[in-house]
């Protein structure tokens, strides 16, 4: 990319050295999706996870503040352990934050977790994350020999244990769903002195209140429809974590959105609707029994006052604004590379977030 030099961007904005901790914070997040492309073929999982590990060297070299891996447990789908796929992307990179989006904490054991995760933490030099969320796709429940009646507790006692392997390096726990913990040694002990953990909220108010009360951060999933139907749930966040005493400053708020971004809005929408109609189809479609959106629907989901955050720079730097106004949230993802869109737009697309969008943002929103 011609004005991407190393670390620093060549458009006389922020560079890492000048960048404050309390800036606002621009990633990408993605599940590695293997959707044939608009040829009809697909790539390899083995070219998915390499063009995943690109976009997060890409990212980092463009001055990015965060990148995300998800996961999902079926051959549509490169990435599956996100922990390893973060380690690779640990020693590809130097500075970019490392998180899961998001760990189906329910199906996983959460030392097993702490303890990749805090290796992932080692690797990159104190650069980890996880959002841990009960999954909006349930494949890994039967995968891992879990039952779907136990949701919701699984999750409650699992986020329970895995905060607590933070406190101390021995730790002494009773729960129902695994066996006990007595005075055992968690190891290794990450590089940071406290793990960030974040709990992944859709639309479920009580996610929202848990967060709050547990005094994390809560990663907000807005991939449609007009932003304002989510602000009770920022507000219902908020209002539990103060009853709970957490200070303000624990109560962080990000929002993680499909997007794409090109020089104008219609080019944007013309090159995103085939790869964004393809993966609705082969995944949002099949959970709520439609097939391929029409573009004249497309552009009704793509519309300047909806969460959708595909447009020109100047169009999406807007909607991270309004959206701004109504959360007050402190870190925005995108989710680009959908749909089998081939890895060269894909670069542009996060050449154009790092260039146009996130030095205007960071300067109007400085915290």
């Amino acid at each position: 990319m011609d004005n991407i030099k190393g670390n620093q961007i060549d458009n006389g904005s922020t560079t890492d050295a000048q960048r404050k901790p309390t800036d606002f914070e621009i990633g990408l997040y993605t599940f590695g999706d293997l959707v044939p492309g608009q040829d009809g073929s697909t790539i390899s999982a083995k070219q998915r996870l390499r063009e995943i590990i690109d976009a997060a060297k890409l990212a980092d070299d463009a001055g990015l503040d965060v990148f995300g891996v998800g996961e999902h447990h079926t051959l549509e789908f490169a990435a599956t352990s996100t922990p390893v796929v973060l380690a690779a992307i640990a020693q590809a990179t130097e500075r970019i934050r490392l998180t899961s989006a998001t760990t189906v904490l329910s199906t996983v054991d959460p030392v097993r977790l702490f303890e990749d995760f805090a290796t992932v933490d080692l690797l990159s030099d104190g650069r980890a994350e996880i959002i841990a969320g009960r999954g909006a796709f349930v494949d890994s429940f039967p995968l891992f020999g879990y039952n779907l009646d136990d949701y919701s507790n699984l999750f409650s006692e699992k986020i329970d244990l895995l905060l607590k392997l933070g406190e101390n390096d021995r730790t002494t726990w009773n729960g129902r769903f695994r066996s006990a913990l007595n005075d055992l040694e968690i190891a290794p002990r990450p590089a940071q002195s406290e793990l960030p953990v974040w709990i992944g909220v859709g639309g479920t108010p009580q996610s929202a209140v848990n967060a709050g009360r547990l005094g994390l951060g809560m990663a907000l999933a807005l991939l449609g429809g007009a932003p304002e139907g989510a602000k009770h749930l920022v507000e219902l966040y908020r209002e539990a974590g103060l009853k709970a005493g957490h200070h303000p400053s624990r109560l962080k708020v990000a929002v993680s959105s499909h997007g794409y971004v090109a020089e104008t809005s219609q080019q944007a929408r013309d090159e995103f609707y085939p790869y964004y109609s393809s993966y609705f189809e082969q995944f949002l479609g099949r959970r709520t029994g439609r097939g391929r959106i029409s573009r004249p629907e497309f552009e009704q989901m793509a519309r300047p006052e909806t969460a959708l955050a595909v447009g020109s720079p100047e169009q999406v730097i807007e909607k991270i604004m309004h959206q701004h106004e109504l959360f007050g949230h402190s870190r925005f993802m995108a989710q680009i590379d959908i749909g089998g869109m081939p890895y060269s737009q894909v670069a542009k697309a996060i050449e154009l977030l790092a260039v146009k969008v996130a030095p205007v943002v960071r300067r109007e929103l400085a915290l």
